[in-house]
């Protein structure tokens, strides 16, 4: 064999052996990943299976919250004022979903959202894990949401305020934020109270986030306390008709009525006009959001003059049996001039009550000194806080100078240089309906009676309300005639204060009352802010609302009739009939 031979076949013997080799190498290796491979997962699932179990925990393993549902609102009987549904949430996680995605038109149209603004939204925040969508949604809206099988839109369970009264207690109930925070009326005064403690727990959820299972509870949801509130929302919805009727029949600029309880403070029914709709605040004005009972200040007028009798009668230095000279129907303190309708001539006390002159009770507080009148109203609680806790109160203004004038004395008397709201009226008249005890208001609603103290005698309550009652038998307050029941109050008729001082030709109406008279069990004060119709006299406006709300009240609180109806009786003085 040749040379060349020899190297040939050594050649093909060098490349043989080396293909061998290399094969044997990468067989070699391949079955040394084959046995750590094998020996792994022997080792995962049999040796040491923790390992994967912590990874499956990782990807699948969620913490979720729980919320909690806000405490129901209700009136003194349990009807339901305020409470929380159940509802669903619409969110995204934008790093799973594509903006692109064709399904997102079907998304936004069935969501009421603009898609182009959802497909942005999708692009601007990829970076992020979670952006709402569309909050507080009905159930069946979320169904089909979810039905469409978006990757990356999911839904939650989350709770929304309902308000089944609506407009009738939206002033005192008020409303909460999208959060379920308050922000007006009894849900902001009671935030704290009602809101609840949301809880948390470990779920197990597929690779399209939906929870598959519940796995442990780390903390319960603490649910909000209940609320049971003083108004009796029959009264209210009444309450609430009238004076709407009242300011549309009117053309007024608004209105206000409040009505308590006698013997106990409990507010039974507080309504303004004009009011909104809390389920529904798209149109909401700013100016309607007022409790305007317990937020805006007046001059109370002559529904003060009762009140500066009590002073009088209180003092010794008048009686029933006295007489005034208003002679000649005005008087004169400087550029000033107080005056009557008419020159009423000789009055005794009840007179000038039921025909609310000026002058008499002008005259019996220059005697009396502004310090008497002024201290009496204090104690009545005019010009401090009611104690209700409500947001916004407007405590009022009672004049005090270190030396009064005689002018001053002379408007205190019938209710001017000094503001008050209509519960502060209200408690002032209450005083007077039970017997000269006043108690703490409250909008709860109370399981015990409340301590009160006294603020004026039996007697002199007594002689007051009897003025009263000839005020609506005989006076001023004709209209306030609450059918079946006797009724005692005071009719006032005040200028409204604009930008540049009183206004000429704009008058707040008003009524403060009681009933029935010889017993009373309700005071109501009825405010109507600017009358447009012709009439704007407390007397003709606010007092037949008084009428027509006690009527149906005392007969929805099952008090009985009485069967002399207008007809003046005399209240005799009864010491020890009211503690």
């Amino acid at each position: 064999m040749s040379d060349q031979g020899k190297k040939t076949t050594w050649g093909q013997r060098l490349a043989s052996g080396l293909a061998a080799w290399r094969f044997g190498s990468v067989l070699g290796v391949f079955l040394l990943v084959v046995g750590v491979l094998g020996w792994r997962l022997v080792d995962l699932h049999v040796v040491d299976n923790e390992f994967l179990r912590k990874q499956g925990d990782v990807r699948t393993i969620r913490v979720e919250s729980i919320d909690a549902h806000r405490g129901v609102v209700t009136d003194r009987y349990g009807e339901p004022l305020a409470v929380s549904t159940p509802v669903q949430t619409i969110w995204a996680n934008p790093s799973e979903t594509d903006p692109s995605e064709p399904r997102l038109t079907n998304l936004a149209r069935l969501l009421d959202i603009s898609e182009a603004s959802l497909r942005e939204r999708l692009k601007e925040y990829s970076g992020r894990e979670f952006i709402y969508l569309r909050r507080k949604v009905q159930p069946d809206l979320a169904r089909q949401a979810l039905a469409l099988e978006i990757q990356g839109v999911y839904a939650r369970q989350e709770y929304r305020r309902y308000y089944p009264a609506g407009e009738v207690t939206a002033h005192v109930v008020g409303f909460t934020n999208i959060d379920e925070r308050g922000q007006e009326g009894i849900e902001l005064a009671y935030n704290q109270w009602l809101s609840g403690e949301s809880g948390r727990k470990r779920v197990l959820k597929d690779n399209r986030g939906r929870i598959i299972k519940d796995l442990t509870l780390i903390r319960d949801a603490s649910p909000g306390r209940n609320l049971a509130l003083s108004i009796d929302l029959r009264l209210q919805y009444l309450a609430y008709r009238e004076l709407k009727a009242v300011v549309t029949a009117h053309n007024a600029r608004g209105g206000t009525l409040v009505m308590l309880d006698v013997d106990s403070g409990e507010v039974l029914a507080m309504v303004n006009q004009g009011s909104y709709n809390p389920n529904d605040r798209s149109q909401l004005a700013a100016e309607n959001l007022r409790n305007k009972a317990i937020t805006d200040l007046f001059e109370p007028g002559s529904t003060m003059k009762p009140i500066s009798m009590a002073a009088a009668l209180e003092s010794g230095e008048y009686s029933v049996k006295s007489t005034i000279d208003t002679n000649p129907g005005y008087r004169r303190f400087g550029r000033f001039t107080i005056r009557d309708h008419r020159n009423y001539g000789l009055l005794d006390v009840t007179d000038i009550i039921v025909k609310s002159s000026n002058v008499g009770i002008s005259k019996i507080a220059t005697d009396l000194g502004g310090d008497v009148i002024r201290d009496l109203y204090a104690r009545m609680g005019l010009g401090q806080p009611t104690g209700i806790g409500f947001p916004g109160e407007a405590v009022g203004v009672l004049p005090a100078p270190p030396k009064w004038r005689p002018v001053e004395e002379a408007t205190l008397s019938y209710g001017y240089g000094m503001s008050v709201n209509a519960l502060q009226l209200a408690q002032a008249y209450m005083v007077i309906a039970n017997g000269g005890v006043r108690y703490p208001l409250s909008l709860v609603k109370r399981d015990e009676e409340p301590e009160g103290h006294r603020v004026l005698s039996e007697q002199v309550t007594y002689e007051v309300r009897n003025m009263l009652r000839q005020v609506v038998s005989r006076g001023t307050g004709k209209r306030a005639q609450p059918g079946f029941y006797s009724a005692g109050g005071k009719t006032g008729t005040v200028h409204l204060v604009g930008a540049q001082g009183y206004e000429d030709s704009q008058y707040k109406a008003i009524f403060a009352g009681m009933a029935p008279i010889d017993n009373p069990r309700l005071v109501t004060v009825v405010a109507v802010d600017a009358p447009q119709s012709g009439e704007y006299y407390g007397g003709e406006v606010a007092a037949p609302v008084f009428a027509r709300v006690m009527s149906d009240a005392l007969r929805l609180l099952n008090v009985k009739p009485e069967l002399e109806v207008g007809k003046a009786k005399t209240v005799s003085p009864v010491p020890g009939e009211r503690g």
